[in-house]
């Protein structure tokens, strides 16, 4: 994955994301076999290291397929294995500083059909000079069992986790990065499929949809596919392989 940008506060540090990070070429895919992914390094990559410098940041998150407008809630429905939820993710006007960074908090609730709430968790975000957005951690309550659990919850700088990519400014088919990592907590992965996607969902219709598949060695198996949408974001994600849960918008208002 090549990410280009002038500054040079943001270091090229490619062993962050190298062969272990980066998912593979050779990955499995439900498309009729695997894009190629560009080997690290190719024209330079540009990530946080594991001290990002806040100067390489800035105070907002307007990347045209993740953008974060304070007040923004997207309301989600899926439907799956274990039945029907409802999943609201709201921007709130709340910041947090993580690793001396000012991040974007978005908190998401899900509730399933009962309108029980079964996973209560707040994301931080942030965007850096060139436009990518990089995702520093969760603070994630899941309810689904008898007593409240908060694994999965992680923060970069802590225990050895570092932030990593989740929406490129330009994103190109074929490149590859991790989206979290803390070994054995949060090591998802992704690759870019497609920029010019059609699909239909409850909201509308869209098309030129960012189509990114996720997939996470604690998971093996398991592979899902996003679709993005400029100026909107997500609206539909669908479990492909290793389960059927499909998760698709349907109302969103901006503050």
């Amino acid at each position: 994955m090549t990410l280009r940008g002038d500054r040079a506060g943001v270091r090229r540090v490619l062993a962050a994301v190298g062969a272990a990070a980066l998912v593979s070429a050779t990955t499995s895919s439900c498309a009729g076999g695997p894009p190629t992914v560009p080997p690290s390094g190719v024209d330079g990559l540009e990530i946080p290291t594991p001290s990002p410098d806040a100067g390489d940041f800035v105070d907002r998150v307007d990347n045209r397929w993740f953008p974060l407008e304070p007040g923004t809630v997207w309301t989600y429905r899926g439907t799956g294995d274990e039945g029907g939820h409802t999943e609201v993710v709201t921007v709130t006007d709340r910041t947090r500083v993580v690793q001396g960074v000012t991040t974007t908090v978005v908190h998401d609730v899900t509730t399933d059909a009962d309108g029980k709430r079964v996973e209560d968790t707040f994301d931080w975000y942030a965007q850096d000079v060139d436009g990518n957005v990089w995702y520093f951690g969760e603070d994630t309550t899941s309810y689904e069992r008898r007593r409240p659990s908060t694994e999965g919850s992680w923060e970069a700088g802590v225990d050895g986790a570092e932030a990593g990519l989740v929406m490129a400014a330009h994103p190109r088919v074929g490149d590859g990065y991790e989206q979290e990592h803390l070994a054995g907590v949060a090591e998802d992965r992704a690759r870019v499929l497609s920029l010019a996607e059609l699909r239909t969902v409850p909201l509308a219709e869209y098309d030129d949809l960012v189509q990114v598949e996720e997939t996470s060695p604690l998971e093996p198996g398991v592979v899902e596919r996003k679709y993005y949408a400029s100026g909107v974001g997500l609206v539909l994600e669908e479990t492909v392989a290793g389960g059927s849960d499909s998760v698709q918008l349907v109302s969103l208002s901006r503050g």
